[in-house]
């Protein structure tokens, strides 16, 4: 296992600024900055987002033609195009200000083997991508994409499986470690995303298999840790230790959540405890938690801290530079989604930390359900898209335009 030397940056944390709209929108055009203005004005409007969705879904499934509507706003803003070959403008744009791309094959929702072996084939195809080439740093994939998801959930239940399931859940198993070691072979580390709460064990279990694999001498392998959860703290300790006892690196990746609603209806149906916490303030506790546990175990475990709260970024930078471990130490990346808190993904990247972001792709239809969660999240979280607007009010007006 490699042990990596610490050394402080040319910029340290304490002149770390978010509020640099120069740096934050030094990528978009004066075009590209009012479509984002106006998109993110008809967002905040909680009325069309709730019924933009069926209304769309309805308009695509019946052939109406305004997937060219949807590709030049919502899609546009969230996403890098349809196919690999689409992304490569946002992974150039993206790379000229210093933060790299995360390619995420966004497809969700099937359950057909056949489909499974190509989503395992274009999850390859990321990792050839991404190989030998710095803009594309980490790459990305959900267990569902690759196996179905009530197979999975039979797992975590501890049902027996049939014959015929035992075989299907050894070819999704099979389709995890294709992929994991397509992305040893060709050194680029791969993030196994999280899912829902009640296939989350047998993802877990997946994960360090791998992890035990694969990361024995470099991180090539993350699970990732939902820290809106209240055990996952506990499980990054617990998945740590087994890692130091056994000699490989662990990776994690953390991020607070994306499920909360569909978890605690499920838990409140269903009469047992959510895996939720009780408030926001539980799960920002766990989170910077987390982000201090990873950089005091810095050598044995490593973190991408997927997040858009301020805060925590601030923390990450500021606990690097108190420890003296340098901005572009392999063990820490900070990663935001497209589309979203360029003021945190710039700035930082500006300041000399590595940044990556969320670069979902595939067919519009396809990609539908993704950019609809974008839109219900955004208005879930007023707070943050009220500083999204303002940070583009202020870019705005200092061009003005």
């Amino acid at each position: 296992m490699t042990s990596y030397s610490t050394n402080g940056s040319a910029k340290p944390a304490e002149v770390l600024s978010f509020d640099n709209t120069e740096v934050a929108f030094r990528h978009s055009s004066n075009a590209e900055l009012k479509r984002a203005y106006w998109l993110f004005r008809i967002i905040n409007v909680n009325f069309l987002v709730k019924i933009g969705p069926p209304i769309t879904n309805f308009a695509v499934n019946i052939g109406l033609p305004i997937k060219g509507i949807i590709k030049a706003t919502i899609f546009k803003q969230f996403c890098g195009g349809e196919t690999i070959a689409e992304c490569d403008a946002t992974i150039k744009n993206l790379h000229d200000g210093g933060v790299g791309t995360i390619l995420d094959y966004s497809v969700e929702g099937e359950d057909e083997e056949a489909v499974f072996d190509e989503t395992r084939d274009e999850i390859i195809r990321t990792i050839k991508r991404a190989t030998g080439d710095p803009a594309i740093p980490i790459t990305v994939f959900k267990v569902t994409g690759v196996g179905r998801f009530s197979l999975l959930e039979k797992l975590d239940a501890g049902a027996t499986l049939t014959a015929a399931e035992q075989a299907e859940w050894s070819k999704a198993q099979q389709r995890v470690l294709d992929i994991c070691q397509k992305a040893y072979d060709a050194q680029v580390p791969v993030m196994i995303d999280a899912e829902e709460s009640w296939i989350q064990l047998t993802i877990d279990a997946l994960a360090m298999d791998m992890m035990q694999r694969f990361n024995k001498e470099k991180i090539i392998v993350y699970n990732t840790y939902q820290l809106y959860r209240h055990d996952k703290l506990a499980s990054i300790k617990a998945d740590h230790a087994v890692a130091v006892n056994e000699g490989f690196i662990l990776g994690a990746k953390i991020v607070r959540g994306a499920y909360m609603e569909k978890e605690r209806k499920r838990a409140t149906e269903m009469g047992y405890q959510s895996p939720i916490q009780p408030d926001k303030q539980s799960a920002d506790k766990d989170y910077d938690e987390a982000v201090r546990y990873a950089v005091e175990n810095i050598n044995t475990l490593a973190v991408v801290a997927g997040t858009h709260n301020e805060n925590s970024c601030r923390l990450l930078a500021e606990l690097m530079d108190k420890q003296g471990i340098e901005h572009k130490h392999p063990h820490v990346y900070f990663s935001q989604l497209l589309g979203m808190s360029d003021n945190l993904s710039f700035n930082l990247a500006n300041a000399g930390y590595n940044v990556v972001k969320y670069v979902p792709y595939g067919p519009i239809k396809a990609v539908l359900p993704y950019l609809f969660r974008r839109a219900q999240e955004n208005t879930a979280i007023a707070g943050q898209m009220g500083r999204e607007l303002s940070l583009i009010v202020k870019e705005k007006k200092r061009r003005g335009i």
